[in-house]
């Protein structure tokens, strides 16, 4: 894709922001701003052994890509893979510059452990998607490692899950074509959002400048 073509496409982790506050992921994907706090920090340094440019290893019928670049055209989302483990399997599908047939299982790495509501599979889901699209093949499991449990929860990616995805991926599309930034709901989860200092959620909620910095002050 050229420049042009890379700016209609959305992140796919944004899917992940987007679940947790329509607010902050329009804050950080259409007004581009953000700030690190002590998660965002701890999730980077998590990601750091992922992330290593496009790198194959090689063991046994296993195949390891990691940090893999994956795009989906009917969805205009783009992102990056922290691992996609490939299977040899006479029923796969063959992977460029491997021999044999593959199924191919895309992995992410989490920094806390697993969550009540569905954005890490639906992230997962999005990664599953846009595999199935480049490599023309069905993916219906995938898995999330969670760094406070050192451990591997294999997910069930399934037809509704994905739609899911294609239905939230379509209302970013429209909020991102319109530069709409949603007004905020407040809620418990306010308090660890990374951008609680943009937002300011409790100006929001229409309280006064004054009000808002004489509590700041006596905190």
């Amino acid at each position: 894709m050229d420049n042009k073509e890379d700016d209609d496409y959305l992140m796919l982790s944004g899917i992940q922001h987007f679940q947790f506050c329509k607010r902050q992921w329009a804050l950080i994907h259409i007004e581009q701003q953000w700030e690190e706090n002590v998660r965002t920090i701890v999730g980077k340094y998590l990601h750091r052994n992922a992330d290593q440019p496009f790198t194959r290893e090689k063991r046994g019928d296993k195949l390891i890509v990691r940090a893999m670049p994956v795009r989906s055209e009917n969805l205009k989302i783009s992102g990056i893979c922290d691992v996609v483990e490939f299977i040899r399997n006479d029923s796969g599908v063959e992977i460029s510059g491997s021999e044999g047939k593959y199924i191919a299982y895309p992995v992410e790495y989490k920094r806390g452990k697993p969550k009540l509501n569905d954005e890490d599979i639906l992230q997962l889901a999005a990664q599953a998607i846009c595999l199935e699209e480049m490599l023309l093949c069905d993916i219906g499991t995938g898995y999330m490692f969670y760094n406070e449990i050192k451990h591997r929860v294999e997910v069930s990616l399934t037809a509704d899950i994905k739609n899911k995805v294609k239905l939230i991926v379509a209302e970013m599309q429209d909020y991102y074509k319109r530069r709409h930034t949603p007004k905020v709901k407040t809620g418990p989860f306010c308090r660890s959002c990374s951008l609680q200092n943009i937002c300011l959620p409790e100006l929001m909620n229409k309280r006064t400048v004054r009000s808002y910095v004489e509590g700041k002050i006596k905190e």
